[in-house]
């Protein structure tokens, strides 16, 4: 993705420590800039009659009108990126996902106590956070709205493809910036019976539990947080808990997946990197890869070896990104075999199951 002009962000936080270490070192990355800072909606309103910014950075529990309602407002009169800003956790986590839904792009989580240094600390996460959604597509009009839906016939409509030759196909997928609504979109579509699938969502840990939840709600799948050592079976996702890797193993005949710490590979933890590789190395060719939105490169290489090693592998096309950067990535490393709209993936997963349920 190339530097382009500088990209304007407006911090809307009612701390005046997070306002200042936040422009601090957003303003430390050469292609941010923040155009001003408010302590609530209403004066981040009256910013905002005088130049609207590229990105908001939002915290959600403010006085006069909570982030949330601010966020609504935003994205049903004029949508512009938003990164969510918070201390929330436990029941709170229900309303960050909200937010996903109702249009934020991405979530960075504050510790309650020691802000000032969780966010020096966290300085590139932040930076990355900001610029990604900076360069996001978002839709006109109201926030994004999920629609479950049935698989169609939609695939079959596409010229044949080789098929995985497997009796059990394994399904690994990364994402990271709009990837939560990606996410929802290819999973709610899938039958019950599904192939295993495994997934690592760029995400704050104690987030990936609720989301999964809510996903498995609203889907005919089983879709949770992975655990160490949890059996990969059709019907079933298993997410990566935020801050921890998944990895595939096998044992026999059996696929497990593997939960652990370690050191940030790609600059993340968990990795799509970390993940891709596993599954090349433990399902090979009875596999299928798939890449979606996202910014920087996590899961090119790590697709690329997937390829390599027999499996299948899919990029949602730039179109359908929110932030085509991972995709991107991933298609110019070579590491994809065909390229397709976020709204046929799930029809593709079926079709390429489709043989090991024979």
């Amino acid at each position: 993705m190339t530097a382009g002009r500088t990209r304007q962000v407006l911090v809307v936080d009612d701390s005046a420590v997070v306002r200042e270490t936040l422009s601090a070192l957003i303003n430390r990355h050469p292609q941010l800039e923040v155009m001003a800072t408010a302590k609530d909606p209403y004066e981040a309103a009256e910013r905002m009659r005088e130049q609207i910014p590229d990105v908001i950075t939002l915290d959600v529990e403010m006085p006069r009108m909570d982030g949330i309602s601010f966020l609504r407002r935003l994205m049903s009169q004029r949508p512009i990126p938003v990164v969510i800003c918070s201390s929330l956790v436990g029941q709170g986590t229900e309303t960050l996902l909200a937010a996903l839904e109702s249009g934020a792009v991405d979530i960075v989580q504050k510790p309650a106590v020691g802000t000032k240094r969780f966010l020096e600390e966290s300085a590139i996460l932040i930076q990355d956070k900001v610029l990604a959604a900076a360069h996001a597509r978002l839709p006109s009009g109201s926030g994004r709205k999920s629609v479950q839906r049935m698989p169609t016939n939609r695939a079959q409509s596409r010229p044949p493809r080789a098929m995985v030759k497997t009796t059990q196909t394994i399904v690994a997928i990364g994402s990271s910036t709009g990837g939560t609504e990606a996410l929802r979109e290819i999973l709610t579509a899938l039958p019950p019976f599904s192939p295993p699938i495994l997934i690592v969502q760029h995400m704050p840990e104690h987030f990936t539990g609720a989301f999964a939840e809510r996903l498995s709600q609203q889907s005919q799948i089983t879709v949770r947080e992975a655990r160490d050592g949890d059996r990969a079976l059709r019907g079933t996702a298993l997410v990566a808990p935020g801050n921890h890797h998944l990895m595939l193993t096998r044992s026999g005949a059996e696929y497990r997946v593997k939960v652990a710490e370690g050191p940030l590979v790609s600059r993340h933890r968990p990795s799509a990197d970390v993940l891709f590789r596993s599954v090349a190395k433990y399902a090979g060719k009875n596999a299928v890869g798939v890449i979606l939105t996202g910014m920087g490169s996590d899961g090119a290489q790590g697709l690329k070896e997937m390829r390599s090693s027999g499996a299948h592998t899919i990029g949602q096309d730039e179109a359908s990104c929110v932030v085509y950067g991972m995709s991107r990535a991933a298609k110019a490393a070579g590491a994809v075999v065909e390229e397709m709209p976020l709204s046929d993936i799930s029809d593709a997963l079926v079709e390429l199951g489709r043989e090991s349920a024979a």
